[in-house]
């Protein structure tokens, strides 16, 4: 590992050790809330997807009276969908509320009996579809949060926590190298310098 084996360095390396390990617990902290809000909107994904099987399974019988009021389709059209947003571990997500539908202006007396039925149950299969959308639209973000997340936790778990230990494992081994050297040529200036004394006093 090329790192300076100085005081300095280690210092360095100490303080961006407590770094990782005092931000490692938030990470996954926030990866464990992205992972329990995913699940929890795949399953209400997974239940309006059978709430919209369902609504499409009992129109089937009326659907082909469609041909009898064409003009329904234009019934359906959309004036907004309305969504909120939530808030996931400081990631913001769309979260569903309903559609506003144009208002459908049609003569009762004029007008087949089922088609107040049909058009609600249509307007229930489109509200449904469009909830799938959102969810979706949320998932695929917080799909995206987690990646990043888990790279930053997998990041400080595995290459900067281990490499910060090994970098103040060596620092200490080469300062303590230093310090032994240091005392032996104390040891040996000091041995030299008696010596020297020993030989005046003789002389």
């Amino acid at each position: 590992m090329n790192v300076k084996r100085t005081q300095g360095e280690l210092k360095r390396q100490r303080d961006a050790l407590r770094q990782y390990e005092r931000y490692l617990p938030t990470l996954q902290l926030k990866k464990q809330q992205l992972q329990l809000e995913i699940s929890h909107q795949q399953r209400t994904r997974a239940e309006r997807g059978v709430a919209l099987h369902e609504q499409q399974r009992s129109a089937a019988g009326w659907l082909g009276l469609l041909s009898e009021a064409p003009e329904i389709r234009r019934w359906l059209a959309v004036e907004e969908i309305r969504t909120g947003r939530k808030n996931i571990a400081g990631i913001e997500v769309p979260v569903f509320e309903r559609v506003d539908f144009m208002p459908a202006a049609y003569d009762l007396f004029l007008t087949p009996l089922w088609v107040d039925a049909g058009l609600e149950a249509l307007r229930e299969m489109v509200t449904i579809q469009e909830e799938i959308r959102i969810i979706d639209t949320g998932i695929a973000i917080l799909n995206k949060e987690l990646r990043v997340t888990s790279q930053r936790v997998n990041l400080f778990e595995k290459v900067k926590i281990p490499e910060a230990h090994e970098a103040i494992r060596l620092i200490r081994i080469s300062l303590g190298d230093q310090l032994t050297n240091a005392i032996g040529r104390g040891r040996i200036a000091k041995k030299r310098i008696e010596e020297a004394e020993l030989v005046e006093v003789l002389v």
